[in-house]
């Protein structure tokens, strides 16, 4: 059964089955290649008739994931230049007034789509919300700093899809009013950067940060510094014109290799404020895209309206060391290299092996991993918005005999209820129960502002959701406070 909505840009045929209409592919900006590569996103040339949105669109240019992570989370690729694409799931395109949610998807701001399995926005529409992803711009297309183009491009792109749900979402019965926008990993750092972008301001009411907040991004001096080393890894001046004669696939090739150079051989003169978490794609603090820091906007007050939900994993980082096997040769003398490199304060290690007796060192060197990128930085943020709520997602999976624990993304496909996506990450026989309850509290947020439990002012309130769903008061508080003063 087939569905009919009118868009500003015209007419879009959806596809309806079990309850929910999906439109998929749906374009809300132009192609950005061309005379429009490296530039701002451009509005979509409108079509005469009903344009088939029942296929998912074009993905962005991304190296994909190496060996052993690609077998532990999937990719999906469709060709084609018309990347700057939406899905849209909705309950009924002739409703009015429902609740809206816009999911922007992680991979570290060079992988992922809006296309994957565990992201189909089904049960949200089940449940009365309508589900929009987003693709934008990744790696050097996205967010390669150049002096004559726009900076943070990935991040302008998803500003023009917010601005497209505004203009277009009643059309598919969603309320421009009531728009929750939430991602993880790469998703959870855009939010937070859009938490703190005048461009985005108004456009979303609620946000949702799943393991990424606001405490990373490049400043720009040094983004201009690694796009020098991409114009000599291609060989072109760093201007838009000298990169506009590189094909795609041959500057992703290259960001691959500038990438394996800043985690592989860090010099601290080159890749000084990359070398913690080897991300040379990412957010830019550019002074208007990105005024500052985004915890530092949401602390001086930008954003103070919008209401947020933040949180972490248990054991984020262990999805980086146990799959590559790293994690079973870590010593003493790499975990004082790390606590020295993140400023802890004597004890810390002691405090850390205390909260775990008896666990290896490659799983405490974990520990301080996953705080020092996922959970500090979600703490403070909803310290700095005074008006948060907190949760952690500790189940562990029994992928790897377990050594993953709550590792990063393992939470997804039970925020999306898509278990039956059959995520390599989740195992086997995953429980539903726990789907149920975090589902719903996503979707309660969205509806209300309010997931069911207080939010962190109020005695650092954090929502566990494990075996046992429950709310606990400031867990593990003695290793929160080893990190007051440490960015």
């Amino acid at each position: 059964m087939h569905s009919v909505v009118k868009t500003s840009s015209g007419e879009l045929r959806g596809r309806t089955a079990d309850g929910v209409t999906a439109f998929l592919g749906v374009p809300y900006a132009a192609a950005p290649f061309g005379p429009r590569r490296f530039r701002e996103p451009a509005p979509v040339t409108p079509w005469e008739g009903v344009r088939d949105a029942l296929e998912h669109g074009p993905t962005a240019p991304a190296p994909g994931y190496p060996l052993p992570f690609s077998a532990l989370l999937p990719v999906v690729r469709v060709p084609g230049e018309e990347i700057l694409n939406v899905n849209v799931w909705t309950p009924d395109p002739t409703a009015s007034g429902l609740p809206v949610m816009v999911w922007i998807h992680g991979g570290a701001f060079v992988n992922g789509s809006n296309s994957i399995p565990s992201y189909d926005g089904s049960a949200f529409a089940r449940d009365g919300v309508v589900l929009v992803s987003v693709n934008y711009r990744l790696g050097a297309e996205g967010f390669l700093h150049l002096p004559d183009a726009p900076p943070n491009r990935g991040l302008l792109d998803q500003v023009a899809a917010l601005r497209w749900v505004r203009d277009n979402i009643a059309a598919f019965g969603g309320d421009p009013d009531a728009v929750t926008v939430f991602g993880e990993s790469a998703g959870g750092m855009s939010v937070g950067a859009l938490l703190a972008m005048p461009s985005a301001a108004g456009l979303f009411h609620r946000a949702i940060l799943q393991s990424g907040a606001g405490h990373h991004a490049l400043s720009a001096a040094t983004a201009a510094k690694v796009a020098g080393y991409m114009a000599e890894e291609v060989g072109v001046a760093p201007t838009v014109e000298g990169f506009a004669g590189v094909e795609p696939a041959r500057l992703v090739a290259a960001q691959q290799a500038l990438s394996a150079q800043s985690a592989t051989t860090p010099d601290p003169a080159r890749w000084r404020e990359i070398t913690l978490n080897s991300m040379v794609f990412e957010p830019v603090v550019d002074g208007e895209v990105l005024p500052v820091l985004p915890i530092e906007a949401v602390a001086a007050g930008a954003s103070a309206d919008v209401e947020v939900l933040v949180g972490s994993n248990r054991d984020e980082h262990r999805f980086f060391l146990v799959p590559t096997g790293a994690v079973d040769s870590v010593t003493d003398a790499a975990i004082a290299a790390v606590v020295g490199a993140y400023r802890l304060p004597a004890g810390a290690v002691e405090a850390y092996r205390a909260e775990r007796p008896d666990t290896p060192d490659g799983l405490v060197l974990a520990d301080l991993m996953s705080d020092w990128f996922f959970r500090i930085p979600a703490v403070r943020l909803a310290e700095a918005h005074g008006r948060a709520h907190v949760y952690e997602f500790d189940w562990t999976t029994p992928v790897l005999d377990g050594r993953l624990g709550s590792c990063h993304a393992l939470e997804i496909g039970f925020v999306f209820d898509t278990l039956a996506a059959g995520s390599d990450l989740s195992g086997g026989a995953p429980p539903q129960a726990l789907a149920d309850a975090m589902h719903a509290a996503w979707v309660a947020f969205a509806r209300t502002g309010d997931p069911g439990w207080p939010r962190y002012a109020e005695g650092r309130a954090v929502r566990r959701f494990g075996d046992v769903v429950e709310t606990l008061t400031d867990p593990r508080g003695d290793l929160r406070e080893l990190w007051a003063g440490v960015r």
